[in-house]
């Protein structure tokens, strides 16, 4: 793993890379993905765009081509929200969100949080192998939760 400013990672397996590096992002890969997933279902471009702009990306690659991506949402020092992760179906099964996921929670910038939250109802297997469970207390949680905000056009209510 190397680092530099702008909370920059890189790790390396075999012919894949995970970064950090935005420029490296394939906008077209996520937003397509991101369009027809069972969480984001319609969002727009924009909203994708600005999402990963107020968040710290992860790149997954084969080469030059983007097959995954997360991003984690955060102040760096307490919280972690870990969103749209995915690895595109023609790559699957080779333990690469596994690999992409534990990279996230490696990350050097995101180390000593104090809780780290995720909402998956595809892979919930994936992130209980690796240490994530249930809330323990889910009564003191509370949400605002906009299912049709998309179709809307990400406009407020």
């Amino acid at each position: 793993m190397s680092e530099g400013a702008d909370h920059l990672a890189e790790w390396r397996q075999g012919e894949f890379l995970i970064s950090t590096d935005r420029r490296r992002l394939d906008i077209d890969t996520i937003h397509g993905f991101l369009v027809t997933s069972s969480w984001a279902a319609g969002i727009a471009r924009d909203l994708v765009v600005r999402s990963i702009e107020n968040s710290l990306p992860f790149g997954l690659y084969h080469g030059d081509r983007q097959i995954g991506f997360a991003r984690v949402t955060t102040d760096y020092t307490t919280f972690g929200y870990l969103a749209d992760v995915f690895v595109i179906e023609a790559y699957r099964g080779r333990k690469l969100g596994r690999w992409l996921t534990e990279s996230v929670m490696a990350h050097p910038d995101l180390q000593g949080l104090r809780r780290w939250l995720l909402a998956t109802s595809t892979a919930p297997w994936l992130y209980e192998k690796l240490g994530w469970t249930f809330l323990k207390r889910p009564e003191i949680f509370m949400e605002l939760y906009d299912p049709d905000v998309y179709r809307r056009g990400g406009e407020k209510r």
